[in-house]
């Protein structure tokens, strides 16, 4: 079978959508570092809200990105890691996080120079 990424019913972009998520993104690179828990995880990656994470550990876990492992413990222990497939993914993911963090003083610089010139023209 033939994906085309450009075509617009290719399931290609769901998975496009899934791992261009700023959130997705940020988990994908954690896990990279190791196994970790949810509440970990929600305590490293600042602002993600609980049932964000957990839907979106299920989505990666269903595209089989991420594994889930249960511990039979009181309360429940769950742990969370990046698959092999995964794992193929980091470097990818963990470049933009890097290129981001890099090219910010830039992005800002070019953010206050638009804004800027759309002040000048609209007045």
């Amino acid at each position: 079978m033939k994906f085309d990424v450009y075509a617009e019913n290719c399931p290609t972009r769901l998975v496009m959508d899934r791992i261009a998520d700023k959130w997705a993104v940020l988990v994908l690179v954690k896990l990279s570092a190791g196994k970790m828990r949810f509440n970990q995880l929600r305590r490293e990656i600042e602002g993600i809200s609980q049932k964000v994470l957990s839907q979106l550990l299920k989505k990666l876990e269903r595209d089989g990105l991420v594994s889930r492992e249960v511990f039979p413990t009181v309360p429940v222990t769950v742990e969370y890691a990046i698959t092999p497939l995964g794992q193929t993914l980091t470097a990818t993911v963990s470049a933009l996080t890097v290129w981001a963090e890099e090219n910010m003083p830039r992005i800002i610089e070019a953010q206050r120079r638009y804004d800027g010139v759309e002040a000048r023209e609209s007045a």
